[in-house]
């Protein structure tokens, strides 16, 4: 029993590690790739090497050699972020495909460093009621308070940040700035997020209406709709899925 815990707590120590280093190598590269500074390639090996420790902690399964085992591990979106994490480390630097994993580690450092180190340095509140239990240091309540108040909007950022990955790896592809094989990853990554958060479905149906707002304006060539039209096609072909339901009744 004694050994489990100490496991649990190394483990719980090291998935912390990992996002401490992602955040603060992240930090350091993205600030210095948006004010057109000269940075080592090395931040950018170091933030997704923060993400593979993290990463890796949560993907805990035991292996079993059948179907079923890969099928369940591939649907956890820990897994999919854990493989393309592996994808950019081996890859070109794309210094947007740092932002989500930055996001993420944010809310992951604050929150244990609320839970975690603030409990061990700072004493605690007063009890909320007379003989109950003392409550978090005022500090670790604002910060409770900041990271509840500020999660769906961050994890909106996140989704829109991702489909920004996705034209900016296909631009990439097109103009040999990065390979063929990261468009094609990455919107099989983008596929399963479709399917499994409210958030990422959300993006793409926002995305979608913006595009089609642009596409269809008067005096765009016809050409322009036919080539939109034939690539919503094919993407929903692809996808198993309507991009942009349809208008509710009433609406013009």
């Amino acid at each position: 029993m004694l050994m489990a815990f100490a496991v649990h707590l190394a483990q719980h120590y090291l998935w912390a590690s990992g996002h401490f280093l992602l955040l603060f190598a992240s930090l350091r590269y993205f600030l210095a790739w948006i004010t057109f500074k000269a940075v080592s390639p090395w931040w950018y090996k170091a933030s997704f090497t923060g993400a593979l420790i993290s990463y890796a902690i949560v993907c805990q399964f035991t292996p079993q050699p059948n179907m079923a085992y890969i099928r369940r591990a591939l649907l956890d979106e820990n897994v999919q972020y854990f493989m393309l994490a592996f994808f950019w480390w081996t890859s070109k630097p794309i210094a947007i495909a740092i932002l989500p994993y930055m996001i993420f580690s944010l809310f992951h450092a604050l929150t244990f460093t609320r839970t975690t180190l603030m409990s061990q340095f700072l004493p605690p509140g007063p009890p909320a009621t007379a003989g109950g239990p003392p409550q978090p240091h005022p500090l670790a309540k604002k910060l409770q308070a900041w990271v509840k108040a500020n999660y769906d909007t961050a994890m909106k950022v996140v989704a829109f940040t991702e489909i920004l990955i996705f034209f900016r790896v296909t631009l990439g592809a097109i103009t040999f700035q990065n390979s063929l094989l990261a468009p094609v990853v990455f919107a099989h990554f983008l596929r399963q997020r479709y399917y499994q958060s409210a958030f990422t479905r959300d993006a793409i149906v926002t995305s979608t209406a913006l595009a089609e707002r642009y596409v269809r304006r008067p005096g765009n060539p016809p050409v322009v709709v036919n080539v939109w039209e034939k690539g919503k096609l094919f993407v929903q072909r692809w996808a198993g899925v309507v991009l942009a339901p349809n208008a509710p009744a009433g609406r013009g």
